[in-house]
């Protein structure tokens, strides 16, 4: 990609780690751009080896890498793509994180835990990333762990585009898994035509990580198609007793929208199980075929990333891709 006539030529250059190579083709194809040819292995002792075939010199350099299993190989690899583009003189480097890895670790609850969170922005700080892109953070205050911009983008209209079009006429109430997420509820709520919103109280102990119980619905959902909505499930065991505690509450039927599928084992057995007439996810992260379900549904972000990547090469706004939202 170049500038108008007149002006210095800017280049544009797409990288993508090893982790989840199909979202990277996507994006390339929604640019019109190649990704940069480069040699990456890994050595017998896991150490981690990048090096990029064609001259960065000069470059707007956008190195995207999808955080799964396993994570902190991913994270290690972005790293030195990262370092490995600074030390050849890229112009400015953008790292692309569809899913913000230790996202979950944000805060201290107790004594003497990490903040990794922020150790993982200062890590690529140093690396060299100029800018971070990421999709539904799992808190907002992480954008300000990161010092630099931060372009969070949103999948709310991706899914809520797809619950439009298949669900539309439908009552549907929008359901937040916990009472945390309501204001989230009620942007979902808005965006599918002034839904009514429901939450789940739920209790849950700090020292028992990926386990929370459901205990009642405060909201309508008698008669009603209830959508419950999340940035990401891990292990789906708040959801699943979401859906049980819905259906109890007289729910007609009930979808699962959510921008990340962790899916750490048994998330997909109790998906599967847990009655919900869909469970819809977008691709930031790869869902490998063992993981998925009849009724599982993958969205893809893609379209939405190079919207974003093209809002950055042109100095333009990202804000303006989400209508404020942002």
């Amino acid at each position: 990609m170049s500038s108008k006539s007149g002006t210095p030529k800017k280049n544009l250059m797409l990288f993508a780690g090893r982790s989840h190579l199909e979202l990277a083709e996507e994006v390339a194809k929604c640019l019109n751009v190649t990704i940069t040819p480069q040699q990456a292995r890994t050595f017998a002792n896991g150490e981690i080896f990048v090096r990029f075939e064609e001259s960065v010199r000069g470059v707007d350099a956008f190195v995207i890498q999808s955080h799964c299993p396993p994570i902190n190989e991913w994270i290690m690899e972005q790293l030195i793509m990262v370092d490995a583009l600074k030390r050849a003189s890229a112009k400015r480097i953008t790292v692309i994180m569809p899913y913000y890895p230790y996202s979950r670790q944000d805060k201290k609850h107790k004594g003497r835990e990490p903040i990794s969170a922020r150790l993982l922005a200062d890590m690529f700080k140093v690396a060299g990333a100029d800018r971070i892109m990421t999709v539904d953070l799992h808190t907002a205050q992480i954008q300000g762990f990161f010092d630099g911009p931060v372009d969070h983008l949103f999948a709310q209209t991706v899914l809520c585009e797809y619950l439009r079009d298949h669900y539309g006429d439908k009552p549907i109430t929008v359901v937040s898994p916990d009472s945390g997420r309501v204001r989230l509820a009620e942007k979902w709520a808005q965006e599918l035509g002034n839904r009514p919103i429901a939450f789940i109280h739920k209790t849950r102990d700090p020292d028992k990580p990926n386990e929370a119980m459901a205990n009642r619905v405060v909201g309508d959902a008698k008669d009603r198609l209830c959508v419950i909505i999340d940035d990401m499930i891990d292990t789906g065991g708040t959801v699943a007793g979401a859906v049980q505690v819905l259906k109890e509450e007289g729910a007609s039927d009930v979808v699962v929208a959510a921008t990340h599928g962790v899916l750490s084992d048994p998330a997909t057995e109790r998906l599967s199980r847990c009655g919900a007439r869909e469970v819809i996810f977008t691709n930031t992260l790869p869902i490998p075929d063992e993981k998925r379900f009849p009724g599982m549904t993958v969205l893809s972000i893609a379209p939405l990333i190079a919207r974003a990547i093209e809002q950055v090469f042109e100095d333009g706004s990202v804000t303006s891709l989400f209508d404020g939202n942002a």
